[in-house]
């Protein structure tokens, strides 16, 4: 519950609303309750030939026949307590005076409420002339037409209270989705991979949907229901408020069972969230598999492993449906005991014309088989939004799991900080330096021509791995000077990969440090860092959308002439002017309308559009063909000259664009040097060389 309450935090810029909308439930609930009062003067319209104003005479007039004689046994007792006063005081006496006091008490007491009742009456006769005929039929009439007119306006009042309710609900899951939208996204890239994108896919849609039910059911019918029954109860206690009180009897075995059917909804709920999180897996899995499938001829298997999971989906819903479906006829069957012992204890009071029940006085007046029927009837219509209320707290406890599992994620904080207070990296005149973000100096000299050759990024002791007990790269030591282009070389694992990943931090080093100008990356504000890189993929990462906007991504507010010339130096111009619509081509989801080899230069036009200080290019031409690379490796050449550039790459000829070669194996560097210098020293360069050597013989 209490994730479900910082929940509905996100609802509290919208309280005008819900004041607005529960002042609506207020007047629809008092609307629904008079309704049912109409019951009485429709069953005293059948039931004699009078008519209104002849009814409320004879009322009158028997009411005040009442109070007289009320008033002669009233004075006979007083007279009798007088005499009482004037004999002798003995034991007997002082009892006579006792058992008169007492029936005296009882005769003021019923000639109380008969004066109260006469002013009703009285009250009453003033509008019953003024407004209703004396017929009896247009009497009828005209109190069902009042009855239609009262259910239209509350049907009026039920329509605001609803529409600002789902406005409110829907504003709320807009805040809630965006806040939660935004915390994931500055997430570590390896936290996305611990969840898994099916998780936060369910996470969502499906569990953000169940708050938003559990929201509306709070705001709507947990509002207008218990109105509506207080309604009717208090207009059932203004007939008899000690055979109301008989109706609650019943209430703690209800609010038991309820807590009982809600934690059970609780977790059943939580269970079936989790069922829907491995649907959304699969078929993440398969669709983005599906060349794999297909060819595999695999489709048997994976509709099996789907009928699977939905099936035991099926399973988990029936729960959660069998629980909220017993909850309503429950509910229902203790509500209508409730009204039976009402009416069994009101029936008695009728027949019998008594005031009087288990020696508890229930009314001061006998009551009338019309009072009874509307009493009846107020309290079986308490019943209905008492049965409404029993769904809703199953509803409830769905949003409360949904809350629980939205929450798990979204207290999750990046371990990689952001720094916003640290220093900035920019560039200036004499390349890379850090400026402090609250006083902005360069630190490096300006006035001094020319700097010293000190590294731009230096790895000291850098000791990485993504699980416990199971290293990726281990006591790194490596300086990178501005302005270098060095290519890393290993075998698959090898931790190439992973050791530029924490240039852009995309994690941190377990041990170690990574230094940029002498600066822990960690204290340099992450944003300037990243603003000064540009990074192509293997794995090439296009967005469902043009081509234009795709190479732009990045590069805000770039023109087209910056746009082209980019596409132009990554050799992606001439396929792109292939397309009808040119730039404005949509590359489908992925890219999935473009080629492998196209894909990548679209990346490598962004990346170059981008202008960037550092360079990270990952297998950046793994998928394009020999001339096309020849053709880029040519282009690189001069865009990497002022960059300080990292090359992962299999292929030894994009070597020749490197200054120094890092080789790596088993998570540590084993040789540093330019390619002459590790053919005559490095084992492993030696090998890896030799096996390049065959690849292109074969």
């Amino acid at each position: 519950m209490k994730n479900f309450l910082r929940a509905l935090r996100y609802a509290w810029p919208y309280r005008v609303r819900l004041c607005v909308s529960f002042f609506f439930a207020l007047l629809a609930a008092v609307l629904w309750g008079l309704n049912f009062t109409s019951i009485y003067p429709v069953l005293k319209l059948l039931h004699t030939d009078k008519s209104p104003h002849q009814w409320i005479d004879e009322c009158i007039s028997q009411t005040q026949k009442e109070i007289e004689e009320i008033e002669v046994v009233s004075e006979a007792l007083t007279q009798k307590f007088r005499g009482l006063e004037r004999k002798p005081i003995t034991n007997f006496i002082e009892q006579q005076k006792r058992e008169n006091t007492n029936s005296l008490v009882k005769v003021e007491s019923k000639l109380v409420s008969a004066r109260r009742q006469l002013n009703w009456y009285l009250v009453g006769k003033k509008y019953i002339y003024a407004l209703l005929p004396p017929d009896s039929f247009k009497t009828l009439v005209y109190v069902l037409g009042l009855v239609m007119i009262g259910v239209l306006i509350k049907c009026v009042f039920e329509f605001f209270q609803e529409s600002l309710v789902g406005s409110v609900v829907n504003l709320t899951l807009f805040d809630f989705r965006n806040k939660f939208y935004r915390n994931v996204v500055h997430l570590d890239v390896d936290q996305f991979g611990e969840q898994g994108t099916s998780e936060l896919m369910a996470r969502f849609t499906n569990e953000m949907e169940a708050v938003g039910t559990g929201i509306k059911t709070l705001f709507g019918k947990v509002v207008a229901e218990p109105l509506r029954a207080l309604s009717c109860v208090i207009f059932a206690a203004c007939i008899s408020w000690q055979l109301t009180l008989v109706f609650f009897i019943l209430v703690p075995v209800a609010a038991f069972i309820l807590g009982k059917i809600g934690r059970m909804m609780k977790l059943a709920t939580r269970k079936l969230l989790e069922r829907m999180s491995s649907i959304y897996k699969i078929l993440q899995e398969t669709f983005q598999g599906i060349k794999v499938v297909k060819s595999y001829t695999m489709e048997p298997y994976e509709r099996r492993k789907f009928r699977a999971a939905t099936l035991d989906y099926y399973k988990r819903s029936m729960i959660v449906v069998n629980i909220d479906a017993a909850a309503s006829p429950i509910i229902e069957v203790l509500g209508m005991a409730a009204v039976a012992a009402a009416l069994l204890a009101g029936s008695y009071l009728v027949l019998n014309k008594e005031t009087m029940l288990f020696g508890m006085r229930m009314s001061h007046q006998p009551l009338e088989p019309e009072s009874l029927l509307q009493l009846y009837v107020l309290l079986a219509a308490v019943a209905d939004p008492v049965r409404k209320l029993s769904s809703v707290f199953t509803k409830i406890q769905s949003g409360c799991a949904a809350a629980d599992r939205i929450f798990h994620f979204m207290d999750k904080q990046p371990r990689v900080t952001p720094n916003t207070e640290g220093p900035r990296l920019v560039r200036s005149e004499y390349g890379l330096n850090l400026e402090s973000s609250r006083n902005p100096r360069v630190t490096q000299d300006e006035n001094v021509v020319g700097k010293p050759k000190t590294p731009l990024i230096e790895f000291r002791g850098v000791c990485f791995s993504y699980d416990p007990g199971r290293p990726i790269l281990t006591n790194i030591n490596l300086s990178i000077y501005e302005g270098e282009t060095v290519a890393f070389l290993g075998h698959n694992g090898s931790g190439k990969s992973t050791l530029l990943g924490l240039i852009p931090r995309f994690y941190d080093p377990d041990h170690g440090t990574v230094l940029i100008q002498g600066e822990d990356l960690r204290k340099i504000n992450l944003r300037s860092i990243r603003q000064r890189l540009g990074i192509v993929t293997q794995e090439t990462v296009l967005f469902d959308d043009t081509i234009f906007n795709n190479i732009a991504y990045g590069t805000r507010g770039a023109s087209r002439e910056k746009v082209e010339a980019a596409a132009v130096h990554a050799h992606a111009q001439d396929f792109i002017s292939r397309f009808p619509k040119g730039y404005e081509t949509l590359v489908g989801e992925g890219g999935s309308k473009l080629s492998g080899g196209q894909k990548q230069r679209i990346a490598l036009a962004r990346a170059i559009l981008r202008d960037p200080s550092i360079l990270i290019l990952d297998e950046f031409t793994s998928q394009s063909d020999p001339e096309s690379e020849a053709l880029i490796h040519q282009v690189m050449r001069e865009f990497l000259k002022g960059r300080t550039s990292f090359v992962i790459t299999h292929r030894l000829n994009t070597l020749e664009i490197a200054d120094r070669i890092v080789v790596l194996d088993g998570g540590g560097i084993v040789a540093v040097g330019t390619q002459q210098e590790l053919l005559k020293t490095s084992p492993h360069y030696q090998r890896l060389f030799e096996m390049h050597g065959r690849k292109i013989s074969a």
